[in-house]
């Protein structure tokens, strides 16, 4: 393993059932597609001795930590991705493993009213894979989204949302491509 990859995360977020499974209240289209790569990624995270950080929305039943536009969707039956039921919990075929990191957010960014950023100084990361823009803004000086196990609301926005990406330096490998550098 090199120092490189030690001072490297992998950041899996929001693989959730709610997020993934076709009757998920907030279904990522595409999502189901790119398990696979989600899975081979940290497979070789792991193999690369990376640290894996898990990035899940667990929220309160009745909604009172989510963001307004989502507070409808809340009542005293619960909502999407509640803490305890299986909605919030990850989808089959990925599991977090000790010395892996999970990172419970309530907002779309990951560093939001989070300890995030400070944990990752801690552990002396500065290069992040699948994280975007709140990880550039913050002058991480290697930040890689991986094309091919990355999913948006709809393939157009997905797009988008690369072509974003490119145009403020990060990198978009496919996975191959990915699993295939600085081996």
């Amino acid at each position: 393993m090199t120092d490189k990859w030690k001072k490297t995360a992998l950041f899996v977020i929001d693989m959730q059932k709610d997020f993934i499974l076709p009757d998920g209240p907030l279904l990522v289209d595409g999502g189901a597609a790119i398990i696979p790569n989600v899975i081979k990624a940290v497979e070789v995270a792991r193999e690369r001795g990376m640290l894996v950080v898990w990035v899940v929305r667990e929220h309160d039943k009745l909604g009172r930590d989510v963001e307004l536009f989502r507070r409808h969707l809340y009542s005293e039956k619960g909502g999407p991705t509640v803490k305890g039921h299986e909605g919030a919990e990850l989808v089959e075929g990925l599991e977090i493993h000790e010395g892996d990191y999970k990172l419970v957010k309530t907002r779309f960014s990951a560093f939001f009213a989070t300890h995030l950023h400070s944990t990752l100084l801690g552990a002396g990361i500065d290069s992040l894979v699948i994280v975007v823009f709140d990880a550039v803004a913050l002058n991480y000086p290697s930040v890689s989204v991986i094309v091919d196990a990355t999913a948006a609301k709809t393939p157009e926005v997905h797009d988008a949302n690369i072509f974003d990406m490119e145009n403020i330096g990060v990198a978009t490998p496919t996975l191959e491509e990915w699993c295939n550098a600085n081996c």
